[in-house]
């Protein structure tokens, strides 16, 4: 499938920790699927040596940038500092992929379609047609009674709120705004996802087959899953208090 023309300067942004033994690949994969799409690996000084080798790697190919922050501050604050960067250099659609793999660079011709018709393209996994490899049954269950929970409490449509990969235009970023964006966690997603909608914004989901990593270890904490409960729950009762009080 052809990357649409019509949608300008496209950038994938692949935040990274620790991800000496992933970066190459999935570089490469996004490089090899979509020959016209820059890649920005933004890496928070992992001590493993990811952030040197992604050096290499963009030495060795123009269409390969990196950014090196001085230590890790979270997902989002990696994200947000390439929507930054991405920015300033004049790009028209930023993506946002992780390096481990589980994201599948061969459907971002798909993601990059939908948004042709929408201002965000979330890969999802719970939406028919997407699917989950090798995960145990315990997490499935926490993701999809993650996402079941946000869509009760803030009232939208999304099945796969958290999803992290997904497909930005950069007006979207404008209109809703990075400035007030507190959340570092995995609620980052969800964050952005219910702004864009409180903007009027086109939020598609399109099904994507998400792979369980096969080197490195996973960020998830008990910390980042605390950080989604409280904020979604805060989100929500804000919602509700608002609709109660009624416009002033």
């Amino acid at each position: 499938m052809e990357i649409p023309v019509g949608l300008g300067r496209v950038l994938v942004i692949v935040p990274t920790y620790n991800e000496r033994d992933n970066i190459e690949g999935i570089v490469g994969r996004v490089r090899e699927t979509a020959p016209p799409v820059d890649v920005l690996v933004v890496d928070d000084a992992s001590p493993d040596g990811t952030g040197d080798l992604a050096d290499a790697m963009a030495a060795a190919d123009g269409q390969v940038k990196v950014l090196h922050r001085t230590g890790k501050a979270g997902l989002g604050a990696a994200y947000i500092a390439g929507f930054r960067w991405a920015a300033e250099h004049g790009y028209d659609v930023m993506v946002e992929m992780d390096a481990d793999g589980s994201h599948q660079p061969e459907e971002l011709p798909r993601l990059l379609a939908a948004l042709e018709d929408a201002d965000l393209v979330i890969g999802a996994r719970w939406v028919p047609g997407g699917k989950v490899l090798n995960w145990p049954k315990r997490r499935e269950a926490l993701s999809r009674g993650a996402n079941t929970y946000a869509r009760l409490m803030l009232g939208f449509h999304l099945h796969d709120a958290t999803g992290g990969y997904r497909a930005f235009r950069a007006a979207t970023l404008d209109k809703i705004g990075l400035e007030g964006v507190e959340s570092r966690g995995y609620c980052f997603q969800i964050d952005l996802a219910l702004r864009a909608l409180q903007q009027g914004l086109r939020v598609v989901e399109v099904p994507i087959t998400f792979v369980e990593r096969v080197h490195g270890t996973s960020k998830m904490s008990r910390d980042v899953m605390a950080e989604a409960a409280l904020r979604i729950t805060q989100w929500g009762v804000a919602d509700r208090v608002g609709r109660l009080r009624g416009p002033r």
